[in-house]
């Protein structure tokens, strides 16, 4: 025999030995079960929360950490399904390929310690590449709660499993068919029957909780800005304090009257703007200084302990608006026409309602008055007329989140690059994360759609339109594309949420027509449905490939893309109960946005892009430019 081939053989014999075992799947028989299952993952040390996230295309609250003696392992919780065709148990994740040296399966094997379903292949990777891959995975038959997928390691035994997950050698030998205990392979998949979720909650201190990079101040800086704001704060104290006693009154009947002021005031709970509810008006004659709105005692006295209120009159906003002029209509709202203002040398956005709109004005009043954050459009204050109603907030330059998704060269806007997209979804999710935990008394937006998302001039979101948060009215039930059903709740707001989302990625309405003429052969349906029927119980890049949103150019990364496209799906799960809470989603789009920030960053030193003038005005590739040439002097 020849010497060099015994060599060879000699050479690739222990390499054969090491990789010849493939894990094999779970069988199944009913490809319409689903359940939720673990996968046990032992990660290396520089793979935090963010990177498992990534791997396994879950959320934060969906991976657990092993205590006790410090193993090392995580727990990854996923819904596993009866695979088509196939017949095994599965389930679904995306591999972003991190070199383009070797093949992607190696990389993949190394990667996920042999919890794939993958045929060995010699494809050779590409970096940047998604991958979608399978998971190992499995389901009771109805004697445990779940089981885990556990790849067995040097040391293992089905004695020392069961002792370390609380379980008998009895089940895990039933559920794996195995007869001899002390016969087991290494490398292989076994399967730990539980009956309670394995692991404890992962260490918040883990999570990044600055996603978007910042210029950082100076300590100097710091110390000025922090006693700039001190002493503005004991200024508006003693002034609003000072106003308080004599700002308003009691008539005999026990109603509340205010004075109209005749200059701005700033005495606000959020330090910006003072604000307050109000109903039936009655307006004397004569100077703004001595003009007076009388609030019933019903209405008002619960709110107005709490704020101060800014009322203009309506000779103020009538100017303001050029006498409400055609040319300053910036759009319509669900309750009232909006105009665009100068009001005591401020930019304002004025919302005219009819007298008709009570219920609504006063719920915009209640709720605005009370919340204010960074991610809410700030209210300024009202004015009112005979017939007319009348909310003045803050202006938002750049329009509604819809004008910029929906055919936005026609209406004379750039379209929004895959950062931006990613900001905005954040943005409107911080606000409400806000008034679904954060408030004293928690709120329900009820009307959550890309049309009351607003961007202000650095194309950050602010949710406005709250005039369903206090009342349900009969419009709710007209507003199926958005809301899953009649009950308003947080999941409500969070379906619609996920419906945004879908916009988001794909640039399309709501409801969009089907195939056929406007008039003939078409049909009306909601976008999310659309979306996800060719895929009801799984989703990966290919499903989603005619659903993107073409003004992105093919300029975003595929894994994030899917990542948020995962949480739209989860926002519009039938059942409220399997939706995620806002807090979940923003520290998932936390790290979305924080991995497209890298992404970006990468493409900063490549010819191409730094030679187109729409790609390179980024803000963040600015930024990271700016960084870049700072840190290099």
């Amino acid at each position: 025999m020849d010497p060099y081939a015994i060599l060879l053989y000699l050479i690739l014999l222990p390499i054969s030995f090491s990789t010849a075992y493939s894990p094999a799947p779970m069988n199944c028989t009913d490809t319409t079960r689903l359940c939720t299952s673990f996968l046990a993952f032992k990660p290396e040390a520089n793979e935090t929360l963010s990177v498992i996230q990534s791997m396994f295309d879950v959320l934060p609250e969906d991976v657990t950490v092993e205590g006790g003696d410090g193993r090392g392992y995580v727990f990854i919780k996923k819904n596993c399904s009866c695979a088509d065709g196939i017949k095994k148990y599965l389930t679904n994740t995306t591999f972003t390929v991190k070199s383009g040296d070797g093949y992607v399966y190696d990389m993949v094997m190394e990667a996920y310690g042999g919890l794939t379903f993958l045929p060995n292949t010699t494809r050779r990777a590409r970096y940047g590449a998604v991958v979608s891959l399978r998971l190992l995975c499995g389901c009771s038959s109805g004697l445990w709660n779940y089981l885990m997928s556990y790849v067995m390691r040097d040391g293992d035994s089905i004695e020392s499993l069961a002792s370390r997950f609380g379980v008998s050698m009895d089940s895990i030998e039933k559920v794996n068919g195995i007869d001899d205990p002390d016969n087991v392979t290494v490398g292989a998949v076994y399967y730990i029957p539980l009956n309670s979720v394995p692991g404890e909650p992962y260490p918040l201190e883990s999570i990044p909780l600055a996603p978007v990079p910042s210029p950082p101040l100076t300590v100097l800086q710091q110390i000025k800005w922090i006693i700039r704001r001190m002493c503005h704060i004991y200024g508006l104290s003693s002034k609003c304090l000072t106003e308080e006693r004599r700002g308003h009154s009691k008539d005999p009947d026990g109603q509340i009257r205010f004075h109209i002021l005749g200059k701005p005031s700033f005495c606000c709970g959020s330090g910006r703007y003072m604000c307050c509810t109000s109903a039936d008006w009655k307006q004397t004659n004569g100077d703004s200084n001595n003009q007076q709105i009388t609030i019933p005692k019903a209405l008002g006295s619960h709110v107005l302990d709490m704020e101060k209120p800014v009322v203009f009159t309506y000779e103020e906003i009538s100017s303001s608006t050029d006498g409400f002029s055609d040319s300053r209509l910036l759009g319509h709202g669900t309750y009232g026409s909006v105009y665009y203002g100068l009001l005591r040398e401020q930019e304002v956005a004025i919302k005219r309602m009819t007298a008709t709109k009570t219920k609504e004005f006063l719920a915009e009043i209640k709720v605005l008055c009370k919340v204010h954050h960074t991610n809410l459009v700030e209210l300024i204050g009202y004015a009112a007329s005979d017939d007319e109603l009348f909310l003045i907030y803050e202006y938002a330059q750049k329009g509604s989140l819809k004008s910029h998704l929906h055919d936005p060269q026609n209406k004379g806007h750039t379209s929004l690059s895959w950062i931006m997209r990613v900001q905005i979804a954040l943005d409107a999710a911080r606000g409400l994360e806000y008034i679904h935990e954060h408030t004293k008394t928690h709120y329900v937006h009820r009307d959550i759609k890309t049309s009351n998302i607003l961007l202000d001039g650095t194309f950050r979101a602010k949710i406005s339109d709250f005039g369903l948060a206090k009342f349900l009215v009969k419009q709710v039930r007209e507003k199926l594309r958005y809301l899953s059903d009649g009950r308003a709740t947080t999941k409500s707001d969070i379906y619609a949420f996920g419906v945004v989302l879908f916009e988001l990625i794909s640039g399309k309405e709501a409801v969009i027509r089907t195939e056929g003429t406007a008039t003939k052969n078409s049909e009306r349906r909601s976008l999310m449905h659309t979306a996800l029927r060719s895929a009801p119980d799984s989703m990966s890049m290919s499903s989603l490939k005619d659903y993107i949103d073409p003004n992105m150019m093919d300029l975003y990364p595929h894994d994030c893309l899917f990542k948020v496209a995962m949480i739209a799906k989860q926002c519009v799960d039938d059942d409220p109960i399997l939706r995620p809470d806002m807090k979940g989603i923003v520290i998932s789009l936390s790290q979305i946005l924080l991995s497209s920030v890298e992404w970006e960053a990468t493409l900063a030193g490549n010819s191409q892009f730094n030679s187109d003038p729409i790609l390179r005005g980024s803000s963040f590739i600015n930024l990271y430019s700016i960084l870049r040439n700072t840190l290099r002097q």
